[in-house]
């Protein structure tokens, strides 16, 4: 088969793939690529909670535990209660929600992974001080499972790693070579650059708006949320990665964000009456 036609055949059958594989996120509606089965990141999503929740000490009783299980409850319930009246589909139906507060004051962080497995670290009570922040933090982590994010990611990984491949193999090594004059994967270097930590900003920048959707939902105060991140620029005492370098929008600029959404977001999408 001559190059042409071998372009021809990829490019019918990735595009084709593409299209079929096209999903939208619930509620901002950009469209996203998923080609990854959900399922299967639930499960083994799963199964590495499991062995963080064996390696972690756990704070099992308490306080503040039950505040981010009750925090996680009203947002589940809100979620499902949004979709529901708008006549959508609901993206946490196959959800197994779950809830750990991870004994470590020296990590100020939280994270939901794929099937709504949370986990906050006790260092970000630290940041949150109240119900308030705290429901901010994690309507943010919760936002990125329902817009499937790690899905997404995945998915792009998949289709960036095959299209090098393939132009490696269409230009004759030329992409192999310059991995090997610089003796760095210089190519994977410019790709996570130019095209995963700029993806990825906007996937936070996303779930920052979910998640202030989420709170809002569930009858929190979203103005809390810009005085988290005043609060976390302080803890990281300016040594935050530049953000070209970062996966994550800068402080100063989600503040910015943040204070133009709030108004129009506690307007659009006042606490919810579950039914």
């Amino acid at each position: 088969m001559n190059r042409r036609k071998f372009i021809q055949y990829v490019g019918c059958g990735c595009g084709g793939f593409i299209l079929n594989s096209c999903a939208s996120v619930p509620i901002t509606d950009r469209k996203q690529l998923r080609i990854i089965p959900e399922a299967k990141l639930n499960a083994q999503a799963s199964q590495i909670y499991e062995k963080i929740k064996e390696k972690e000490k756990l704070i099992k009783t308490g306080n503040d535990l039950k505040q981010i299980k009750d925090i996680g409850s009203r947002m589940e319930d809100s979620i499902s209660e949004y979709f529901y009246q708008a006549n959508l589909n609901d993206p946490t139906t196959n959800f197994q929600w779950e809830y750990i507060l991870i004994d470590n004051k020296k990590i100020k962080n939280a994270w939901c992974m794929p099937g709504g497995k949370i986990a906050v670290y006790s260092g970000m009570l630290d940041i949150t001080k109240d119900k308030n922040g705290l429901a901010a933090v994690m309507g943010h982590e919760i936002a990125h499972a329902v817009a499937k994010h790690s899905v997404e990611r995945a998915s792009r990984g998949v289709i960036l790693n095959t299209t090098v491949q393939i132009t490696d193999i269409l230009t004759g090594g030329k992409l192999s070579k310059v991995n090997r004059t610089t003796g760095m994967d210089t190519v994977g270097l410019l790709a996570k650059l130019g095209i995963m930590n700029p993806f990825s900003r906007k996937q936070e920048s996303e779930a920052d708006y979910l998640g202030l959707i989420f709170s809002s939902l569930s009858g929190y105060d979203i103005r809390e949320t810009t005085n988290i991140w005043e609060r976390m620029k302080e803890a990281n005492k300016g040594k935050a990665p530049p953000e070209f370098m970062s996966t994550h929008p800068s402080a100063d600029n989600r503040i910015i964000k943040i204070n133009e959404w709030i108004n129009e977001i506690t307007i659009d999408y006042p606490p919810i009456k579950i039914s």
